[in-house]
């Protein structure tokens, strides 16, 4: 449910675009979050593979010993990058839910909107799991292995929100609005901002189909 460095998405928009972590997800080392917010915009600007590790040095401002004493491995310093933006759109998620606490299809419709905006803007790359996935062929690989955790993190949270709707079957439904939220950042990105809303408004109503193919008699009207 991942664009150079900034601000963590606001409540009513969280996204897996956001690559600057929440503030309890950032590194207590001021040094390290400086690398840290380096990496993370150049490796969602340029691709992994394609930023070295002395790039990511110099546009730190930090010399290669304090760079390897923070992050010994550049692999070590993708697991930590992807790891806090996993953080960060786990908190803005649960803000999201804070602020609609008894409202499962509110928060569901606040994250389709949000995506909408964030996946057409300006900046945007898609979203930096997936580009991280495609990078690192691996499956057993420690990035692969921060993807798939951020994945199963996804289709949990979905899952749990959908069962507040009462659907027979969450977790079904759930990896099905995973796989439209994959899509709806594909479409952001090739589309640009003037299909923000379009592409938001295809998210919202595929997700009510998905849902309401998912509910049970008697269960709560949905997203």
């Amino acid at each position: 449910m991942t664009p150079p460095a900034r601000t963590a998405p606001a409540p009513a928009a969280p996204t897996a675009a956001a690559t600057t972590p929440a503030p309890a997800a950032r590194p207590a080392s001021p040094v390290a979050a400086r690398i840290l917010d380096a990496a993370g915009r150049l490796f969602y600007a340029d691709g992994i593979r394609a930023v070295s590790a002395d790039r990511v040095i110099a546009e730190a401002g930090v010399s290669k010993v304090t760079f390897y004493r923070h992050f010994p491995t550049k692999d070590a310093l993708v697991v930590a990058w992807l790891s806090a933006v996993a953080a960060a759109e786990r908190a803005a998620l649960d803000a999201l839910r804070a602020a609609h606490p008894d409202d499962a299809g509110a928060v569901l419709r606040g994250y389709a909107e949000g995506l909408g905006t964030e996946s057409c803007r300006p900046g945007f790359r898609g979203c930096p799991f997936i580009n991280a996935a495609a990078e690192y062929a691996d499956p057993d690989h420690p990035v692969r292995t921060v993807v798939a955790e951020h994945r199963r993190w996804m289709v949990g949270t979905a899952a749990d929100l959908l069962a507040d709707l009462g659907l027979l079957d969450p977790v079904g439904a759930a990896e099905e609005l995973v796989v439209l939220r994959d899509g709806a950042m594909v479409a952001g990105y090739v589309g640009g901002a003037e299909r923000a809303a379009a592409v938001a408004a295809t998210l919202r109503h595929a997700g009510a189909a998905v849902v309401a193919a998912h509910r049970g008699p008697g269960t709560t009207p949905a997203a």
